[in-house]
């Protein structure tokens, strides 16, 4: 453990992050694990919302730093082909 004062408050900083990046990376997984059930069952009408609801979750997510921009483009890209077709 830590005996430096600065030192100790980035160990609660990165214990901070690491809680928040968890909780979006968790929840863009979910909004992902969900479209693809909803392709899976055929349901185009429900997919389309969900993948609304992904590309907010997902945007959200690169915004904060917790994925990297290139990552959520290709896979929204890839959902939204899943979707045509």
């Amino acid at each position: 453990m830590a005996n430096i004062k600065s030192a100790i408050k980035r160990v609660d900083i990165a214990r901070k992050n690491e809680a928040r990046n968890r909780s979006l990376n968790s929840g863009v997984k979910t909004a992902i694990r969900k479209f693809n059930e909803a392709i899976q069952a055929g349901n185009k009408d429900e997919a389309k919302d969900l993948l609304k609801a992904a590309d907010k979750k997902i945007k959200n997510a690169t915004k904060k730093g917790v994925m990297h921009k290139n990552k959520a483009a290709r896979t929204l890209s890839k959902m939204a082909k899943t979707l045509v077709k």
